[in-house]
C-alpha cells in the first residue's frame, strides 16, 4: 500500500471522525492545532485507524508522538513495510 493510499483511507478516516470534508484534511493538518482534538480523539482515532489498516495496537509512548495526519500516516507506512 503507498503513502498516498494510506493518506486517502486516513483522510475518510479522520473526515468522519471529525465530521469534517475530506479535502480540508491534509498531510500536515495537526490533530491538536487544526482539528480541535483532545487526548481521548486522538485514542479513538487510532484506535480506528490500528483496526482499518489491521496493524495491532499501537504503544502509548507512540501515540503519543502522533501530532499530525502525516505522522499517522508514516507511522501505518513503517508497520506495514515490517
Amino acid at each position: 500500500m503507498s503513502i498516498e493510499d494510506i493518506f486517502q483511507t486516513m483522510r475518510e478516516l479522520v473526515a468522519d471522525h471529525f465530521e469534517m470534508q475530506p479535502e480540508e484534511i491534509t498531510m500536515e493538518s495537526d490533530f491538536e492545532g487544526d482539528l480541535g482534538a483532545d487526548s481521548v480523539d486522538v485514542v479513538e482515532l487510532i484506535m480506528s485507524v490500528e483496526d482499518t489498516f489491521e496493524v495491532g495496537e499501537t504503544p502509548e509512548e507512540v501515540v503519543t508522538t502522533l501530532k499530525t495526519v502525516g505522522d499517522v500516516v508514516n507511522y501505518i507506512a513503517g508497520k506495514l513495510a515490517d
